[in-house]
């Protein structure tokens, strides 16, 4: 594949799975912008098997957009052998790197925290309904962690094409 069709692919990999990530978060700030805490009578009915199949698609979508997103990110850094600079945060490459930390981050936090919490109040992994309350405030929080971060995350990444000079 000719490397200028390979990038623009990257690219538009990049920013689709991206807008699909960060777009869920925006999209849940929306629907509940204040916390709203969950009763145990919320929790106490297993969701019907069509329900499930909605939530596990929605979740999974999001979650692997997260994945493409990033690799996709990384990779057109390492592509352009801007990865160690970047992640170093070294001369015009520190607004790009620091997209890319806040981009770890927030693939972190959403792995390692807000999913697997978030299993535990969809039903998917089983847990006590006192449990289950205590993990969909982590989520709410983890959630807005992650809105809060992709502002700057925006930033930056822009910055890195438009403005990366000032940084240098």
């Amino acid at each position: 594949m000719d490397h200028a069709l390979f990038d623009l692919l990257a690219r538009w990999l990049h920013l689709i799975a991206g807008i699909i990530w960060v777009g869920h978060n925006y999209a849940s700030v929306v629907q509940r912008p204040r916390w709203q805490p969950l009763a145990a009578s919320d929790l106490s009915e297993a969701g019907g098997p069509r329900l499930q199949a909605v939530i596990n698609r929605e979740h999974g979508t999001f979650r692997w957009a997260s994945v493409v997103a990033w690799g996709a990110g990384m990779f057109m850094l390492w592509q352009r052998g801007w990865l160690p600079g970047a992640l170093t945060l070294q001369g015009g490459l520190a607004p790009i790197g620091m997209g890319a930390w806040l981009g770890t981050i927030m693939l972190l936090n959403l792995w390692f925290v807000l999913w697997p919490h978030q299993q535990k109040v969809l039903g998917l992994k089983p847990a006590s309904v006192e449990e289950r309350l205590r993990c969909s405030r982590i989520t709410h929080l983890s959630s807005r962690t992650n809105t809060m971060l992709s502002v700057p995350l925006l930033f930056f990444m822009a910055a890195g094409s438009h403005g990366g000079a000032l940084f240098g």
